[in-house]
C-alpha cells in the first residue's frame, strides 16, 4: 500500500494547475490518508531534491491562482544540465524518490512530459500523469486543461479588435499560441467571428488569403479579422520544412543529423517572423491597411476558468485514485463524459492534431471563413 506520492509540474505553465495539485493533495490527505510533497521546478527539483510538503495549509486558497504554486521548468529527465554536462539523470531521480519514501508521483504536462514521464516508468518508478496544455494538442484525450481558459482569453483579445478594426477599415491580423496544432486558433477564431483562420493543419496559400479579404471588401465589409496560429505555414514554407525533415531523417552520420537539426532550428526560427510577415504582404496585395497583434503569453495567465477547474480537479483526484489501486504507467484522459486512463506508451511521442473532418472547420467553411487552401 502506497503512503507517500510526490506531485511535479512540467513544461508551460497554464490554467489549472493550482486546481489540480489541490484535487491531488486534498484527495489523497483526506480520503486515503496519503502524505503528499511537491517537487520544486519540474523534473529539475525531483533531481535536486528540493521539495515542499503539501498538506491542507499549503493546499488552501490555490484554487483559483493561475500558474502553479510549485513552478515549473523544460528540463528533461535524460538531458539533464548538470554543471557544464548534459547527463541522463533518469535513474539518479528514480532513486532520488526512493530514498525520500516517495512511491508514486503524478506529472502534469504536456506532450513533452508524458514522454519523459514514460522515461521514469521505464526505469521503475510508478508515475501517472495528468494532461495539460493551452495547446490541446496532447493525444488521447479530448480536451487537456488550461486549454478553457486560454481559448476565452483569445477569443476576447479577437471581440476587441473588431471595433479597433472596423472604425480604422483594417486588416486585424491576429497571431494566437497553439505549438504546432490549431486547436486554439481554430477555436478562438470561430468564437471570436474572424474571417480567415490560419492553422498548421491547412498550408496557406498568401493569395488565397488576399482573394478572401478581397472579396469582402467588395461585399461591402468594411474590416477583417485574420486569426492565425503560431504554427501556421504557407504552402511555400511547408514543403521547405519537408525538405529540411527529409535531409534530418536522409542523415547518415552526426554530423549530418546535427547539421539537419541546426537547418530545421534556424528555419524555425526565421518562421516566428511569419506572421508579421504575412501582415505586410497581405497590405500590398490588397492595399487594405493591415496591423498586427501577437497575444503571446498573455493566453497562459490569469484565473482559471471554471471549466479548467472541474477538469483539472476530477483528473486530480482520479490520479490519485489510480495510484491507491496501482494502476501506474497511465495518463488521465476523458472520454465523452468519461474518464479513461490510458498507457503512456501509447500516448508518449504522438500528438493530437485538428482533423480536416473536424465540425469547427466544417462549421467554419459553412459561415463563408476562408482558411488560405
Amino acid at each position: 500500500m502506497v503512503k507517500s506520492i510526490g506531485v511535479l509540474t512540467a513544461g508551460g505553465d497554464a490554467p489549472g494547475l493550482n486546481a489540480a495539485i489541490r484535487a491531488i493533495g486534498k484527495s489523497a490527505i483526506r480520503k486515503h490518508g496519503l502524505s503528499v510533497v511537491g517537487y520544486l521546478d519540474g523534473f529539475r527539483g525531483l533531481m535536486d531534491r528540493r521539495h515542499v510538503r503539501l498538506d491542507s495549509d499549503a493546499l488552501s486558497g490555490i484554487l483559483i491562482k493561475g500558474g502553479t504554486i510549485l513552478g515549473t521548468s523544460r528540463d528533461k529527465p535524460h538531458k539533464m544540465r548538470v554543471g557544464d554536462q548534459t547527463l541522463d539523470m533518469t535513474a539518479a531521480m528514480v532513486e532520488t524518490a526512493a530514498n525520500m519514501g516517495v512511491e508514486a508521483i503524478v506529472c502534469l504536462g504536456g506532450g513533452g512530459t508524458q514522454k519523459n514521464a514514460k522515461r521514469l516508468a521505464d526505469a521503475g518508478m510508478n508515475v501517472v500523469t495528468l494532461p495539460k496544455t493551452i495547446d490541446n494538442d496532447v493525444w488521447g484525450t479530448e480536451r487537456t486543461f488550461g486549454f478553457d481558459t486560454a481559448l476565452s482569453i483569445a477569443t476576447e483579445a479577437i471581440d476587441r479588435l473588431h471595433s479597433t478594426a472596423h472604425s480604422h477599415h483594417r486588416t486585424m491580423v491576429v497571431e494566437v499560441m497553439g505549438h504546432n496544432t490549431g486547436w486554439l486558433a481554430l477555436g478562438a477564431g470561430l468564437a471570436g467571428g474572424a474571417d480567415v483562420i490560419l492553422i498548421p493543419e491547412i498550408p496557406y496559400s498568401l493569395e488565397k488569403v488576399a482573394d478572401t479579404l478581397m472579396a469582402r471588401k467588395s461585399s461591402g465589409s468594411r474590416f477583417s479579422i485574420v486569426a492565425i496560429s503560431e504554427g501556421a505555414v504557407s504552402t511555400e514554407e511547408k514543403a521547405e520544412l519537408d525538405r529540411l525533415l527529409a535531409a534530418k531523417a536522409d542523415a547518415t552520420n552526426g554530423d549530418e543529423k546535427a547539421a539537419a537539426k541546426q537547418a530545421i532550428a534556424a528555419y524555425e526560427h526565421q518562421l516566428t517572423q511569419s506572421t508579421a510577415t504575412l501582415a505586410e504582404k497581405l497590405e500590398g496585395l490588397t492595399g487594405i491597411a493591415s496591423r498586427t497583434t501577437i497575444l503571446g503569453h498573455v493566453q497562459r495567465g490569469g484565473s482559471p476558468s471554471a471549466v479548467d477547474r472541474l477538469l483539472a480537479t476530477y483528473m486530480g483526484a482520479d490520479a490519485v485514485q489510480a495510484i491507491v489501486e496501482g494502476d501506474f504507467g497511465k495518463m488521465i484522459a476523458t472520454s465523452g463524459r468519461h474518464i479513461v486512463r490510458l498507457p503512456l506508451e501509447e500516448v508518449a511521442g504522438r500528438r493530437r492534431t485538428v482533423p480536416l473532418d473536424h465540425k469547427w472547420i466544417e462549421a467554419a467553411r459553412t459561415l463563408g471563413v476562408g482558411f488560405g487552401d
